[in-house]
């Protein structure tokens, strides 16, 4: 089981890098042909909004990838546990506010994994 949870962490963390890279560095190229419901006038006004969510995603997958590196287990899985927190809790918001797909893209394999932590 701990190596199912540390593949959904890297999974988990690299689709936040993504975020981050996607939010950061190419919000007005790709930002247009992802989000078509957004208004493409907006995404250039809209890029700097777009950084610093980016960067906010660049820390949540900083915090799970820490909790990898951490050798008490305890630590590992608090840590774990609430950086996948705070991974579900903006998963559930963007779903409400933005897209429902966000649901399914970030916050529904971060309380998969939450469950299997906790179940384990």
């Amino acid at each position: 089981m701990e190596l199912i949870v540390t593949i959904l962490l890297v999974v988990i963390s690299l689709l936040h890098l993504y975020f981050m890279w996607f939010e950061m560095f190419a919000w007005t190229t790709k930002g247009p042909k992802i989000f078509k419901n957004f208004p493409k006038e907006l995404f250039i006004p809209s890029k700097s909004l777009a950084a610093n969510q980016g960067l906010y995603n660049g820390f949540l997958a900083a915090g799970i990838l820490w909790s990898l590196l951490i050798e008490d287990i305890v630590w590992k899985e608090n840590i774990a546990l609430f950086f996948l927190s705070c991974v579900t809790i903006a998963g559930v918001f963007g779903a409400l506010t933005a897209d429902k797909k966000i649901f399914y893209i970030q916050a529904l394999p971060a309380i998969v994994t939450i469950l299997i932590l906790l179940l384990t």
